[in-house]
């Protein structure tokens, strides 16, 4: 029979794409990740993996079996999920990745309606470009997370992570009184356009808010001058005020923008989910944050987001409660675990399942 945590270092092959990135993500040796792959080749009877220089490249098998994979992984979770349903409150470590800016508007309004309604839940969390969430699920050091995508970005299928709507928002173009646009004009090339020669405020490159700025500027017909990079609006908004530059920031950043910043709205969104390991979302501890992030969302909206905003909330509201996601306060769960310990034995998150890796390290 195949043995699932070697599917598992398969399936992280096939995303990361070398063993050593693989070693790392879920500390263990290199060599120690080429042995137990070398095992599963020995289960399936068929090579799964070849050389290509110093690469290694899954066979036609080995991707048909990380297909598998996926499936098997995600029924792990349902488990995992249907188990923690059958026990008496939630508690334990929970473990959140945020981008930025959700991580000082979201997740302490989240943080204090979980802390009400279940206070034996130890939320952790932690700051992480979205591009990296997938990752994060799939190692284990997150149970779930706030991510984003944007327009001109928009995010790339992934079959290991599931996701709910939390909110969609549309993008300002922020500058200072100086610089001011005067025109009435709509189309993002109008609104942008008197803006070609100035400087930019992006987000750091490798970023999604990188990404975005740099293709919407593109798709205006220029290429941004960029002077800084930095990953939190705040001071994107403080720069532009100074006349440092033209930046972008999400409806969610404005509410407290500084004196002489002039604020601009672009046919041009973001949108927030809240993501986790395919087959999590019935979790009650998943479920509970997915909750107390809507209700961070329902309270910041009554305080000031706009009424097309407050309109795709309600669309994501309805296909959150289509989805299941909603649990009531007194709703059984237990802590989160992460792949290898659903397979493993079950230690808790942020435990130490070093006995049942497949090597030691």
């Amino acid at each position: 029979m195949l043995d699932v945590r070697r599917l598992h270092l398969l399936r992280e092959l096939d995303r990361r794409g070398t063993i050593a990135a693989v070693a790392e993500a879920l500390t263990f040796t290199a060599s120690a990740v080429s042995q137990q792959l070398g095992v599963l080749e020995r289960e399936a009877g068929v090579a799964l993996l070849e050389r290509s220089g110093r690469r290694v490249i899954l066979t036609p098998a080995g991707r048909s079996l990380v297909a598998h994979a996926d499936a098997v992984l995600q029924r792990l979770e349902l488990a995992v999920a249907e188990l923690a349903g059958a026990r008496d409150g939630i508690g334990g470590p929970l473990r959140i990745g945020t981008f930025p800016s959700g991580g000082h508007t979201i997740v302490p309004a989240a943080l204090a309606e979980l802390a009400q309604r279940h206070p034996a839940l130890e939320p952790m969390v932690q700051e992480i470009d979205s591009a990296r969430v997938s990752d994060g699920l799939r190692a284990g050091e997150l149970d779930v997370a706030l991510v984003h995508d944007y327009d001109f970005v928009p995010a790339s299928p992934d079959t290991t992570v599931d996701e709910v709507p939390l909110l969609d928002e549309p993008m300002y173009l922020v500058t200072n009184t100086a610089t001011k646009n005067t025109g009435r004009s709509d189309t993002l090339a109008e609104l942008l356009g008197p803006y070609a020669e100035a400087p930019w405020i992006t987000a750091r490159d490798g970023t999604t808010g990188h990404a975005m700025a740099v293709r919407a500027c593109q798709s205006a017909g220029f290429q941004p001058r960029i002077r800084h990079q930095v990953n939190d609006f705040r001071t994107v908004l403080a720069l532009a005020a100074t006349g440092q530059g033209a930046g972008f920031v999400p409806e969610m950043a404005t509410a407290h923008g500084p004196a002489g910043v002039v604020l601009t709205k672009l046919p041009l969104f973001r949108r927030s989910k809240v993501a986790f390991r395919a087959g999590g979302g019935t979790h009650p501890a998943i479920a509970a944050f997915v909750a107390a992030a809507r209700a961070a969302v329902s309270s910041m909206i009554g305080s000031g987001l706009d009424e097309k905003t407050a309109m795709r909330h309600a669309d994501s509201v309805r296909a959150l409660l289509e989805q299941g996601a909603e649990t009531a306060p007194d709703a059984p769960a237990c802590s989160v675990l992460a792949p290898h310990d659903a397979v493993t034995g079950g230690n808790a998150p942020g435990g130490s399942p070093q006995a049942s890796r497949p090597s030691s390290r």
